[in-house]
């Protein structure tokens, strides 16, 4: 059996720890990808949580039984249109500028590329100690200052944190490439 299936069916029993599971497993991935856009964290956050319950919506109504991509992919979709959506309704324009954070775009890149890289983000970083996971999602994900970071996580100097970054960061790449 498949085991995006598998998933489904799990969804439309509405089984909470799988449910629970997908939220956590696919957050920081979907803020990630999020944070590309010009919405405030809060609408991220707001429609991370409305993409889930879409999902678990369609999956009740059979919609997504005969699914041709991943439930991620999917997924991650159904949050680029809602995206897309409350960009559309605010009247926002894109602009080579909303683009600039990325170092590189390759005219050939997919969704589905997409979400093979942030799986094996999400999997490099399951696989990281708490410590490396926490300075790296302090830093990337919530945007804290290396000074507010060595405050929180107690460094004596703000060099012993930048450098415990930089080993978690290259900690991560090489999971990545491993993969």
């Amino acid at each position: 059996m498949n085991n995006h299936i598998n998933l489904i069916d799990l969804f439309k029993k509405n089984d909470e720890r799988i449910i629970r599971k997908f939220y956590n497993e696919h957050k920081n991935g979907f803020i990630l990808f999020a944070k590309r856009y010009k919405i405030t964290n809060d609408d991220i956050v707001d429609i991370y949580q409305e993409a889930i319950i879409a999902l678990i919506e369609n999956a009740k109504k059979g919609k997504i039984d005969s699914l041709q991509s991943s439930v991620s992919t999917y997924f991650f979709s159904i949050g680029k249109f809602m995206i897309f959506q409350k960009l559309k309704k605010e009247n926002s324009k894109f602009s080579l500028q909303d683009f600039s954070s990325l170092e590189y775009i390759d005219e050939n890149y997919t969704e589905e590329n997409f979400n093979t890289q942030v799986a094996l983000l999400q999997l490099g970083l399951q696989k990281m100690g708490e410590k490396c996971k926490r300075i790296l999602e302090l830093f990337y994900y919530e945007e804290k200052k290396m000074d507010e970071i060595k405050e929180l996580l107690g460094y004596d100097s703000k060099d012993v944190l930048k450098s415990q970054k930089s080993r978690c960061l290259k900690q991560l790449k090489d999971s990545i490439k491993e993969n």
